[in-house]
């Protein structure tokens, strides 16, 4: 039994996590989730599923700034403890690092909540603007 925009089936949570995670649309995996950056289009180009009950808000942001902490922090008391670089070499490494990679991962995670945002809700029927 179909449902009323032609997928037969909800894809489960993973499968949802992981095309938000590669950017396309949690449905049907063929459309983009992104229009920029961190723009997200009204709906999917593919299947029309509409992205504006599948809001993040903040919780890619933390997402983000959880993952980078632990990997900057790790990094540099391993980097102190085995080799006991000069302050300004630790600092041209860390501080690049520090910028660069929430600006990297921050589409990436977003796509991912908001994959997940979308098979957390049960289907269609909690999709009325469709």
């Amino acid at each position: 039994m179909s449902s009323r925009n032609g997928y037969s089936r909800q894809p489960s949570w993973t499968e949802a996590l992981l095309r938000g995670l590669r950017r396309v649309c949690p449905r049907c995996g063929a459309g983009r989730m992104f229009s920029g950056y961190l723009t997200v289009p009204v709906s999917c180009a593919s299947c029309g599923l509409a992205f504006e009950p599948l809001r993040a808000d903040d919780a890619p942001a933390y997402f983000t700034v959880f993952i980078v902490g632990h990997v900057v922090i790790a990094g540099l008391l391993v980097m102190e403890q085995v080799a006991h670089p000069a302050l300004w070499l630790e600092a041209a490494v860390w501080v690049p690092i520090t910028l660069l990679m929430p600006l990297a991962l921050l589409p990436f995670i977003k796509g991912a909540v908001m994959g997940v945002i979308y098979a957390s809700r049960g289907g269609p029927q909690r999709y009325p603007a469709e």
